[in-house]
């Protein structure tokens, strides 16, 4: 998710709102009110809404309504209720929301305070990420896990990734060290598939004289 994010008032006029939003590359703006609190969201698409007239040389004879009145500010075309995400939740659900809810991006909330926005193009860098950049963070997850270094071989092909201990004995029963090895690698972007593997499966290296 993106952790630094650009918000908008309510009273923020729409042309402000959109030189944001083109500034800054995104797809929408969550609005928040004086206490920070998130009352709405803003995208492209509702900051265009009435903004451009017909033009009248184009429909002659044609029966044109008189064109409403253009929003002013963000309050006059935010999306509300928002529809937010936990900074748990599972990335699967969330590009599920993100498809089948029609939206381009959603908050990220934590205890009731906003902590960054996700958006289709954060989910799609999961996706195109290298399989030893996903290597490296999924060692560097267990590592820091159990405290152990040079412990663990993990190898990772198109995602499907690879588990397995190869020194030393778990602090925990081997059942449930499995089970950990398992559930930390997946939470890991780019984690297809895991394979947790004992070491009585890996090929036995000979050590160096």
């Amino acid at each position: 998710m993106t952790r630094e994010v650009t918000t908008v008032g309510p009273q923020t006029t729409v042309q402000d709102a959109g030189r944001a939003i083109t500034a800054r590359a995104v797809a929408a703006l969550p609005v928040v009110d004086a206490d920070g609190q998130l009352v709405g969201i803003v995208g492209e698409g509702d900051l265009l809404r009435d903004q451009v007239p017909p033009d009248p040389r184009l429909h002659l004879g044609r029966d044109v309504a008189s064109p409403r009145p253009r929003p002013r500010v963000v309050a006059d075309v935010m999306t509300t209720p928002v529809r937010t995400v936990g900074h748990h939740d599972d990335l699967s659900d969330v590009a599920t929301l993100l498809v089948e809810g029609r939206l381009r991006s959603v908050p990220v909330m934590a205890n009731g305070a906003m902590v960054g926005i996700l958006g289709r193009r954060d989910l799609l860098g999961t996706l195109i990420r290298t399989d030893e950049s996903v290597r490296a963070e999924v060692l560097d997850l267990l590592e820091r896990y159990t405290g152990e270094r040079d412990t663990f071989d993990v190898e990772v092909l198109s995602g499907a990734t690879t588990v397995a201990r190869t020194r030393g004995t778990p602090a925990v029963s081997p059942a449930t060290e499995h089970r950990a090895l398992d559930s930390l690698a997946r939470t890991v972007p780019g984690v297809r598939a895991v394979v947790v593997r004992s070491s009585d499966d890996l090929p036995h290296r000979e050590e160096a004289s």
